[in-house]
């Protein structure tokens, strides 16, 4: 008997009430990728203290835009934690692709080479950004078994909630999507 595989691209992960690894409780995760070989995602609600500004002149770019420059990057999980993943919009205002640029099927794109940020520190690029730090990846069959644990529930994502929703709000907004307010879940995992 086979299982018939389920495909989570494009969809946030959100972590259930219970969940006991740190790292994810109170998540929401942007799944970029989800086949046979396993999942790759980006938090979407943890910033950490480095603001864009910092890790502009980390890497030695200007960002002359103070309101992006103010913003915060995110702990986009626990996975390479070392190098900056860039989730956008698909194209920029100049139809641009950029090189390393994982186009979600029917979502956003994510890009990990430099050349968005140039394009940023130019006053160029997409105009919606979340910048993270790391990835939440899974192997082949890992996040199906912890869907089976009742780690996470899943709904499809919508970018206003990455990019336009106040960050302590989108644990919340993402519940919402399922129609779900968050004090009517239990941190007990049950089956029926």
């Amino acid at each position: 008997m086979s299982k018939e595989r389920i495909d989570l691209t494009n969809q946030f992960l959100i972590a259930m009430p219970g969940m006991v690894d740190e790292t994810f409780a109170g998540s929401v995760v942007y799944l970029c990728e989800h086949n046979e070989k396993g999942a790759l995602g980006l938090v979407i609600n943890k910033p950490i203290s480095l603001t864009l500004g910092n890790l502009f002149e980390k890497v030695e770019l200007e960002l002359p835009d103070e309101d992006l420059a103010a913003r915060p990057v995110f702990y986009g999980g626990p996975v390479q934690t070392e190098r900056g993943f860039v989730l956008h919009e698909p194209l920029d205002a100049q139809g641009n692709h950029y090189n390393a640029t994982l186009a979600v099927p029917g979502g956003l794109e994510m890009t990990t080479s430099r050349d968005v940020l140039e394009a940023l520190s130019h006053g160029a690029g997409p105009k919606r950004v979340l910048i993270t730090l790391g990835y939440s990846g899974w192997a082949a069959g890992q996040l199906e078994e912890e869907l089976g644990r009742n780690g996470w529930i899943t709904v499809n994502a919508t970018p206003e909630i990455i990019f336009e929703t106040p960050i302590e709000e989108r644990y919340e907004k993402a519940l919402a999507l399922l129609g779900i307010d968050p004090r009517m879940l239990s941190p007990e995992a049950g089956h029926a």
